[in-house]
């Protein structure tokens, strides 16, 4: 009778028969021939590896990169894989592998910092609108619609949809859609209010305004506040406006010393 050839127990013709080598393997002590062969069946499963990598080469990461994520990922497949368990390596290996690509894509790729839950919330939601896309034609899936097909709630839909757009930020440069004068998002950002930096000037100034005499007080507010000209306030204290602008002049000259004083004592303090 002829003989046939024994069945391979791997989803894939080219996986490599590494069972006796995987025995031999867990029976060696430390040393130079366990480390041999590692090596050798590590090199014997690369080529999966290498195609487990591929499958993501369209994600925007240099497939290069991806490789060499999906070697350390078979590394730690062979060095935590137990044959005494009766699983063929391939079982353990392509999630383990798997694994540490996505796990690259996460910790490395996302421009934003997006908590795990909401990555997989944004992984269900495109492969949602994946499926749907194959039904809809003419316009995009309605939240309710997503909702349905992926068995999740309208708001975990709506973050998933927002998550969509964190895995690369947008450049500043980049035109705005609908813009025709190449109108960009930083034409459109805000810029910092230098009122600000009154805030602090105020706050410094405000008890030292506070200890002045009531008439001094009186004539800063009228000056500053109420903006009244010099001559407006002369009339309304009954005195010269030449006396008005000395007083201006000496409470200025004093507020400054004292803040300047305060702030030069503050680190000392």
């Amino acid at each position: 009778m002829p003989t046939h050839a024994p069945t391979r127990h791997h989803p894939h013709d080219d996986a490599p028969d590494t069972a006796a080598d995987f025995h031999t393997l867990a029976s060696l002590p430390p040393g130079r021939s366990r480390e041999a062969l590692r090596n050798q069946i590590i090199e014997a499963w690369l080529p999966m590896a290498e195609r487990l990598a591929g499958r993501f080469r369209s994600r925007g990461e240099n497939l290069d990169d991806l490789r060499q994520v999906a070697a350390l990922g078979l590394v730690k497949a062979v060095d935590r894989y137990d044959p005494e368990l009766g699983n063929a390596f391939e079982s353990y290996a392509v999630p383990t592998v798997t694994g540490e690509i996505k796990r690259h894509f996460r910790d490395h790729m996302w421009t934003l910092h997006v908590p795990r839950r909401v990555q997989d919330l944004r992984n269900r939601v495109r492969f949602a609108r994946q499926d749907l896309s194959q039904t809809i034609s003419g316009r995009q899936p309605t939240v309710a619609e997503i909702a349905a097909h992926a068995q999740m709630s309208e708001d975990d839909v709506r973050t998933g949809l927002g998550a969509l757009e964190s895995f690369t930020a947008l450049s500043l440069d980049a035109e705005l859609p609908g813009s025709d004068d190449g109108y960009s998002l930083s034409d459109a950002m805000g810029s910092a209010d230098p009122a600000l930096d009154v805030v602090v000037d105020r706050e410094a100034v405000k008890p030292r305004l506070e200890a002045l005499p009531e008439r001094e007080r009186a004539i800063l507010y009228m000056r500053f506040f109420a903006d009244m000209t010099q001559s407006r306030i002369a009339e309304e204290l009954g005195i010269s406006q030449m006396h008005v602008s000395r007083l201006i002049s000496r409470c200025c000259d004093r507020l400054r010393e004292q803040v300047m004083r305060d702030a030069g004592a503050s680190p000392a303090a």
